[in-house]
């Protein structure tokens, strides 16, 4: 991916014209596939060149990556920066908070539409789900990994294997309702997700301090 320095005169626009790929790409690829999405359909729904697609992004790989970066991002969700605050909250708080926040964004319209794309897709091109195990996987990980070591010491938590028990948190919350939703079965009420998040959070607190985990 290209990059400009802050200081160019240029920046400005390309950041826009940029912005303007990556949502038209994020539009054709959530629609229609990887595999059916040219470049030259993704400059036309963007406005711009194609001569200017490949001036931001080498290939269609790399801008498939931006759609993803900008559609998984731990930091921004839906253009908007995350007020996370489950973090800074001990156990019993902070595991129901970090329970709906996954769900509401794992459950989204868009997140069913990217992770049928790369199931869809990754079998032809395997590395769409490099990308998105980078992306979404290990991004999802490291800030649950983070928090079960922060809080380990003052809960007297003895955990064994923290990305294991990253996995564990998220196994139980897609366990009865991910599959559902991904094949449109199930539509996704808030008050269930809600109910869902909190029990699944005890759930996980039991398994801790248990120390099977």
């Amino acid at each position: 991916m290209k990059t400009w320095q802050d200081n160019d005169p240029k920046a400005s626009l390309m950041k826009r014209k940029r912005d303007l790929i990556v949502s038209a790409a994020r539009e054709a690829f959530l629609s229609g596939g990887y595999a059916d999405t040219s470049m030259d359909s993704i400059a036309k729904g963007a406005g711009v060149s194609i001569k200017t697609v490949y001036r931001h992004f080498e290939n269609k790989d790399d801008l498939f990556l931006a759609v993803m970066q900008a559609a998984c991002s731990t930091e921004a969700q839906g253009g908007r920066p995350v007020q996370r605050s489950w973090p800074e909250k001990a156990p019993r708080v902070g595991l129901n908070l970090a329970a709906i926040e996954y769900l509401r964004h794992a459950l989204s319209t868009e997140q069913v539409a990217l992770y049928r794309v790369v199931l869809r897709d990754a079998g032809r091109f395997p590395e769409l789900g490099t990308q998105y195990s980078q992306e979404v996987v290990d991004g999802r990980n490291t800030l649950m990994v983070e928090y079960l070591k922060r809080w380990s010491s003052s809960q007297g938590w003895k955990i064994k294997d923290a990305l294991g028990a990253a996995n564990t948190f998220v196994g139980l919350l897609r366990s009865g309702w991910f599959e559902s939703v991904l094949l449109g079965i199930q539509p996704i009420e808030e008050e269930a997700l809600l109910r869902h998040a909190k029990t699944k959070a005890a759930q996980m607190l039991i398994l801790i301090e248990s120390r099977i985990l």
